[in-house]
C-alpha cells in the first residue's frame, strides 16, 4: 500500500514540476520578468540588496526552470531520491513563501506558476503550492520505500533531459518561445481582444434591514443599501484591456489598427540590444515607398525616441507605450510585429529580421 501511494504521489509530483517547469523553458524571458516583479517587492519591503538581482533575472529564470524540470524527471525515475525530496521540499518552501507574499499583501497579481499558459490568482498559486507541499511531505513521509539506486540508463536520460531543457532556453530566448501564449500571439486581431468575449454581467450585494441580499439587477428601490457589485463571469473580460499608444499628438491606439504596419517594438531603451538594428535600417529603408506603414513604438521618453530615429536615420512614425505591455506583445527588444487591420500576421525577434520580400509576402497571403 505504501509502495503504491509512494508511486502515485511521486508521478503527481514529478509530473507537475516537469509540466510547470516545461511552460517556462518555452519562455524564460517571461520568467525573467515576473522574476524582476518579485525582485522590485523584495527590495523595497524586506531587503534592498533584492534590488542588485534584477540583472541577473534571466540567468536565474534558466537556472530555476531548467533544474525544475531535472527534479521532476529525477523523482519519476528515481534518480538520488532522498536528495531530489529535499531539493524539491526547499523549492516548494520557497514558492509557497513567494505566492503567500502576494496573495496576502496583494503584490504580484500573476505568480507565473505556469508562465502565460495558466492564469492563477495569488491565492490559487498559494494553496496550489500548499496541495504539492503536503504531497512532498507524504513523499518524505514514506522515504524508506524511495529506491537506494537507480539504473545508468535513468542517469543518463536525467542528464539528457537538464541538457535539452537549457539549450531549448537559450533557443527560445535567442528567437521568440516556440508556443505563444499571451494575448498578442500570431492571428488574434488585437481590437476584438480589447472587447468581452460575451456581454458582461453583475450581481449586486444590496443591504435592507440590516440584511444582505444578492440582486441580479440593480434595484430601483431606494431603501437599499449598496454594499457591492461583484461580476459573474470574468472569464468573458477583454483579454487585453491595457493596450495604448501615443504620441505628441495625442492617442494613437486607433490608427494602430488600420492597414498595413510593420511595428518596430521597444521595451526598454537602455537595454535596446544593437545586435541587428543594421538588418532594421535596411529593411525599414526597403519598405520606404511600400503600401507598409513603419511605426516605432518604444517604451522610452520622447528624448530617447528622437535619439534613436536621428541616430538611426529612421524616418517614420514614432510613439510611445507602457513597457509592461511591449514586453507583453513580444520577448525581443527590439522586436517586430506585423499587423493587418490590427491582425497579428507574424512577429521577429531581431535576431531573425526578415527580408522586406518576406513581410510583403505576409501581406499579399
Amino acid at each position: 500500500m505504501g509502495k503504491a501511494l509512494l508511486w502515485i504521489l511521486r508521478l503527481l509530483v514529478g509530473g507537475l514540476f516537469i509540466f510547470s517547469g516545461l511552460i517556462k523553458v518555452n519562455d524564460p524571458v517571461g520568467t525573467a520578468i515576473k522574476l524582476e516583479e518579485y525582485f522590485d517587492v523584495f527590495s523595497n519591503d524586506i531587503a534592498g540588496f533584492f534590488y542588485y538581482l534584477k540583472p541577473f533575472a534571466l540567468y536565474i529564470g534558466v537556472f530555476l526552470v531548467v533544474v525544475e524540470v531535472v527534479l521532476g524527471v529525477m523523482l519519476i525515475l528515481g534518480v538520488r531520491s532522498k536528495f531530489t525530496v529535499w531539493a524539491l521540499g526547499l523549492m516548494i518552501l520557497f514558492f509557497t513563501f513567494l505566492t503567500f507574499y502576494s496573495a496576502y499583501f496583494n503584490k504580484v497579481t500573476d505568480c507565473g506558476c505556469f508562465g502565460d499558459a495558466i492564469k492563477l490568482t495569488p491565492w490559487e498559486s498559494f494553496y496550489k503550492d500548499v496541495i504539492l507541499m503536503v504531497m512532498i511531505a507524504g513523499i518524505f513521509a514514506l522515504r524508506k520505500f524511495l529506491p537506494e539506486s537507480s539504473p545508468s540508463w535513468a542517469k543518463r536520460v536525467v542528464t539528457v533531459i537538464g541538457i535539452l531543457s537549457f539549450v531549448l532556453s537559450i533557443t527560445a530566448i535567442r528567437n521568440l518561445p516556440f508556443i505563444d501564449f499571451r494575448a498578442y500571439k500570431v492571428g488574434v486581431n488585437i481590437p476584438e481582444n480589447m472587447q468581452p468575449s460575451a456581454p458582461l454581467q453583475y450581481s449586486y450585494v444590496m443591504k435592507k434591514d440590516g440584511q444582505e441580499i444578492i440582486l441580479d439587477q440593480y434595484p430601483t428601490d431606494k431603501s437599499y443599501e449598496f454594499v457591492e457589485m461583484n461580476l459573474k463571469n470574468p472569464e468573458n473580460l477583454p483579454k487585453i484591456s491595457d493596450f495604448a499608444v501615443w504620441n505628441n499628438d495625442g492617442d494613437y491606439s486607433e490608427e494602430m489598427f488600420v492597414g498595413n504596419k510593420l511595428v518596430v517594438l521597444v521595451s526598454n531603451y537602455s537595454k535596446m540590444s544593437d545586435a541587428n538594428l543594421d538588418e532594421i535600417d535596411a529593411l525599414i529603408q526597403s519598405l520606404s515607398n511600400s503600401p507598409i506603414q513603419v511605426v516605432l513604438a518604444a517604451a522610452a521618453s520622447e528624448e530617447e525616441i528622437n535619439n534613436l530615429l536621428t541616430s538611426r536615420g529612421w524616418d517614420i512614425l514614432a510613439v510611445q507605450a507602457d513597457a509592461t505591455v511591449v514586453k507583453t506583445m513580444i520577448r525581443s527588444n527590439p522586436g517586430l510585429m506585423l499587423l493587418k487591420d490590427g491582425t497579428v500576421l507574424a512577429k521577429f525577434h531581431h535576431n531573425n529580421t526578415p527580408e522586406a520580400s518576406q513581410v510583403l509576402d505576409y501581406f499579399i497571403q
